[in-house]
């Protein structure tokens, strides 16, 4: 059985994008960058919503081989490589290596944890916050960058309390600072 991981860069603040709904987060330098492309390379299936998807996109372009340097190329190879299964009524198409789902998120998330060995990330808030409502999250890695948005998107889209319990933290490249939880047994 898989488990299920919801991971986002967000700022101080609790927020993966500002106000004007764009990612002004640090773009990832070369360490940072490196310990994600393993992150994606231990992800055996990448659940997306439409907007992360549409973002993430950019790394299904062969150009990335030729015009990017190393750590952006092996992000790239790892990306491709990655089983993607992208949520969205409005998308008519998907990509390489992608499986779009216009069907109940909640029930194929169940089905694929079950079917799946390892890691499935989940990417996007509004998506993330779906399956936390279903209690499907078992980890969330919040990835703090020392910034502050002042407003926007929030990590957290569960429209409900959490409890969760830490699972330990890491300082990371760029003042990147690793949050980990599991959902608490009860909620307050």
């Amino acid at each position: 059985m898989a488990t299920l991981v919801y991971a986002m860069l967000t700022s101080l603040d609790g927020y993966i994008a500002g106000p004007s709904g764009d990612i002004d987060l640090p773009v990832p330098e070369e360490e940072l960058h490196r310990h994600f492309n393993d992150e994606m390379r231990r992800t055996s299936i990448a659940l997306c919503g439409r907007r992360m998807y549409e973002t993430m996109r950019f790394w299904d372009n062969p150009e990335r081989d030729i015009a990017a340097g190393e750590v952006e190329r092996d992000f790239a190879r790892a990306w491709r490589e990655t089983p993607k299964v992208v949520f969205s009524t409005t998308l008519q198409e998907v990509g390489p290596n992608a499986r779009l789902v216009k069907a109940d998120a909640e029930a194929v998330a169940r089905t694929l944890k079950t079917d799946t060995d390892g890691e499935i990330s989940v990417s996007g808030a509004d998506l993330a916050g779906h399956l936390a409502r279903a209690g499907l999250i078992d980890e969330y890695r919040l990835y703090v960058h020392p910034v502050v948005l002042g407003g926007g998107k929030p990590y957290f889209q569960s429209g409900r309390s959490l409890a969760l319990m830490p699972l330990g933290t890491k300082r990371l490249a760029q003042g990147v600072t690793l949050l980990r939880y599991a959902p608490a047994e009860t909620s307050f």
